[in-house]
């Protein structure tokens, strides 16, 4: 039976952040974007020691060359190992076969994990240790790392993305719901399908990296990207990933129709783009810098999220929403249920003729003076505030006096590679 990991001592109290622990951080690429789990492990890591694991076993890969690349990626990130990428953060990408419908593979992975996370914890002060997971899929790490605390903290409905096993991640996930001592969801529609799983389910919605975005409102037209610095105005603008949940076609409909206005996408493309490569207003231009991502919202008159909406996308709250309005942007967005609270600075559409309006009356209203207004929307939604949130929840539950202190055991002649 797995220890009562509830039983250990919190921080100091009076701290507004867990503090003096190794935090095992499973998630997907630390060279990503920054998302959430960036934001929050960075901020961690002002008072604790992160191992974050790339974990990339999720789906099976699939014989094209995007996936190719991303597996030629992996393997020199293996062959790398632990690697400090700043003074309290060090990324591991364990050596595992991305094989998950079959049970050896996942035996073998779990196994090869814990021996690997176990080396790298050596390296690190002996300290207690918790484990969280940004990922729905490995319930077996849980038994087999004994972290004071377990943490699943869930963004998306996983089951829901395209390439992965729908039936497979909704069991497994459903397994970490009720082994993780505490769950968060950052939408509504999450909370309420994983407070089903597990009695200890929190709604903590996403943060704002405030003041970076906001520094939007400071930049000189000298100062812009040069690859947006000639753009025709309007600008109607999009950063994130471009993936097949993201509405290309409705992007080139409202571009044939409106040929004076401009629209910029900015991020990794997923999927194919050749229904937009014909029109001269669409810029595809790649992914760019998070330093950089300012002076593009700078250009933007309006900031798009245009998803197509399904299973996926209804339990999306996204963090570029947040993102627009800290600088000061108007928002067109997808009728998401967690984008509805921010009207009228985000207007919502899912028809042709509705984006062609909502895109407009955002256009009037990016001329209104009211960037201040946008940006307090969001003034009380910043990273620092949602980590003291998760950090009170997390370490707040029990009574801590007299209690004992557990380490994950960082010895391997317990475990061999396939016991």
């Amino acid at each position: 039976m797995r220890p009562n990991r509830r039983s250990s001592r919190c921080p100091d109290r009076g701290s507004d952040l867990i503090r003096d622990r190794n935090i095992v951080c499973v998630a997907s690429n630390w060279n990503a974007h920054p998302t959430g789990k960036h934001h929050i492990m960075r901020l961690l890591a002002e008072q604790n020691h992160i191992l974050w694991i790339n974990y990339h076993a999720s789906r099976r890969p699939k014989l094209n060359r995007g996936d190719s690349r991303m597996i030629v990626r992996r393997l020199r990130e293996v062959c790398a190992g632990a690697r400090r990428v700043q003074p309290t953060i060090d990324v591991l990408s364990p050596l595992v076969l991305p094989l998950p419908e079959s049970p050896t593979a996942r035996y073998v992975n779990t196994r090869l994990m814990v021996r690997q996370i176990r080396s790298a914890l050596r390296q690190l002060p002996r300290r207690p240790t918790q484990l969280w997971l940004f990922t729905p899929d490995v319930p077996e790490l849980i038994d087999l790392l004994d972290a004071e605390r377990v943490v699943y903290y869930c963004v998306d409905d996983f089951a829901a993305f395209s390439g992965f096993n729908a039936e497979l991640i909704t069991r497994l996930e459903r397994q970490t719901c009720a082994a993780a001592d505490v769950v968060f969801a950052t939408s509504q529609t999450l909370y309420e399908q994983r407070s089903r799983q597990s009695s200890n389910t929190h709604l903590v919605p996403h943060g704002v990296d405030l003041d970076h975005f906001a520094s939007a409102e400071d930049i000189r037209p000298d100062q812009l990207p040069d690859d947006v610095r000639n753009i025709p105005k309007p600008v109607f603008g999009y950063f994130g990933l471009i993936s097949d949940y993201v509405d290309l076609d409705l992007i080139a409909a409202a571009a044939r129709h409106q040929p004076d206005w401009s629209f910029v996408l900015i991020g990794s493309l997923r999927c194919d783009p050749s229904t937009l490569d014909v029109l001269d207003n669409v810029y595809l231009l790649g992914n760019k810098p998070y330093e950089e991502m300012p002076g593009y919202c700078r250009v933007f008159d309006v900031g798009l999220i245009p998803f197509r909406m399904n299973r996926l996308t209804r339990a999306v709250n996204p963090i570029k929403l947040r993102e627009y309005l800290a600088a000061g942007l108007p928002v067109v967005s997808s009728p998401m249920p967690e984008v509805l609270r921010y009207s009228p600075a985000v207007r919502t559409a899912e028809t042709l003729d509705e984006f062609i309006a909502a895109c407009t009356a955002a256009l009037a209203a990016s001329q209104d003076g009211n960037a201040a207004e946008r940006r307090a929307l969001v003034r009380a939604e910043s990273w620092q505030a949602r980590v003291e949130q998760l950090s009170e929840i997390i370490m707040g539950t029990g009574n801590e006096a007299d209690r004992p202190l557990h380490f994950v055991e960082t010895h391997t002649s317990a475990l061999s590679l396939l016991d």
